[in-house]
């Protein structure tokens, strides 16, 4: 199977790695990454030229079944919008059905990002589905990853997949939410830097974008993949 690859150029080829993880949205030990340009700051800001990488997801051992539609004719393989999403619905269940964990399955479009890219939120509802999350939702963004693979594969183009459970996401997002204020109101009080427990940057970026409009501390991501984690400090004044 050909292998989903993005390039990104960004200031620095820290900052491409992480805006490559979060629209592929997997942590950095699912990706191989190919250094293309490292990119210069100039001299005064003249002459600067920004880092370029290449982000290739790895194989994963996919279902075999799982790969294709529900469909054995291949004239009857979605052909729009709509029969993508009931594709990535119904693949879904099959993975579900192999796992011997039934439940609902609705697969709608999300809002479209900043690069007019849509998403496909595939919203997952049942019974005792709590295995189906993990533990810091690594089972959840595996299925994810996964499905991602075989609905980009059908589509012949990556389309951004993200799989919820029970409200898991959003849920998640809001403790991340009040995480970082809490924190950020931590560091401002004791003057000193806060730092967080290891997070996929799907979750970091979450952090970060709660306090980007803070006006007292700013925050950073440091240490290597799978254990980096956000820190708040105060900014300089």
């Amino acid at each position: 199977m050909e292998r989903t690859t993005l390039e990104i150029i960004a200031p620095s080829v820290d900052e491409a790695i992480a805006r490559g993880l979060e629209q592929l949205t997997v942590s950095r030990d699912l990706v191989e990454l190919e250094v293309l340009d490292e990119g210069t700051r100039g001299f005064l800001g003249l002459g600067a030229r920004e880092a370029r990488i290449r982000l290739t997801l790895k194989a994963v051992d996919a279902p075999e079944q799982a790969l294709t539609p529900p469909q054995t004719d291949p004239a009857s393989q979605p052909a729009n919008s709509n029969a993508l999403l009931e594709f990535s619905a119904e693949t879904t269940r099959e993975l579900l059905a192999k796992m011997k964990l039934p439940a609902k399955v609705v697969a709608k479009y999300g809002d479209a990002d900043e690069n007019g890219e849509t998403p496909i939120l595939v919203d997952i509802r049942g019974d005792e589905l709590s295995v189906l999350i993990g533990r810091r939702a690594e089972t959840l963004n595996a299925l994810q990853y996964i499905l991602g693979l075989i609905v980009s594969k059908e589509s012949q183009n990556w389309v951004q997949v993200v799989v919820d459970v029970e409200g898991y996401r959003a849920r998640r997002e809001k403790q991340l939410r009040q995480l970082a204020r809490r924190m950020a109101e931590q560091s401002v009080r004791s003057g000193k830097r806060q730092i967080l427990e290891p997070m996929s940057s799907a979750e970091r970026r979450i952090i970060h974008l709660e306090l980007r409009s803070h006006p007292d501390v700013t925050s950073e991501s440091v240490g290597e993949e799978p254990a980096r984690k956000v820190t708040i400090l105060l900014k300089k004044k």
